[in-house]
């Protein structure tokens, strides 16, 4: 087993809002794609769900779609948004620009843990996801103990944490906030 960081603390989590790609169904990736409208409203109806949370800190990835989420919210929230690398999107390789369905009818793939297994040799390792994030995320919490951050982020790397953390994966939507739930050593995902 891969080796990560466990973090101190329950956090939040958002993956961005929609893309023109998401709508495709096409692997994304690295590829820094803008928000489409519909991505834009669920940035907006994500800051409204959030308003009553105190946000100390929004951390977002650096690529656009994620970066416009947090501005959204960071706006409504009158907080700036500072960028982390370690919440980047997985790294798709070959696949990125690909329809996902069918690269997964092809390798056989049905599910979530499918998907996973069925990655190209020159996409990021899955465990590799997992643990930058970890890791990232355990650094703000650590640093700033008594605040709640929000990070905005993407499905791949939301999974890839909920699958190191709870050994499942969890039914994400774009723009919607969810927390890792520390109780003791047990972590469960919950929408916010």
């Amino acid at each position: 087993m891969n080796s990560f960081t466990t973090p101190p603390r329950s956090f939040i989590c958002l993956r961005h809002g929609a893309t023109d790609w998401n709508r495709q169904g096409l692997f994304q990736g690295h590829t820094d794609n803008p928000l489409n409208d519909d991505g834009i409203a669920q940035a907006h109806a994500a800051a409204e769900k959030l308003r009553a949370v105190v946000l100390g800190h929004i951390v977002s990835s650096p690529l656009l779609r994620a970066v416009q989420t947090a501005e959204i919210i960071a706006n409504i929230a009158s907080r700036t948004v500072t960028i982390d690398r370690g919440l980047i999107e997985l790294n798709f390789g070959s696949f990125e620009g690909r329809p996902v369905r069918e690269l997964m009818m092809q390798h056989g793939a049905s599910n979530a843990q499918g998907l996973v297994d069925m990655l190209p040799a020159d996409s990021e390792p899955w465990a590799d996801v997992a643990s930058r994030g970890l890791r990232s995320i355990s650094q703000w919490l650590d640093r700033h103990p008594q605040d709640e951050i929000l990070f905005v982020c993407h499905d791949a790397v939301m999974q890839s944490m909920a699958q190191t953390l709870t050994g499942s994966f969890f039914k994400n939507g774009h723009g919607k906030p969810f927390r890792y739930v520390r109780t003791a050593d047990a972590w469960t995902v919950e929408a916010v």
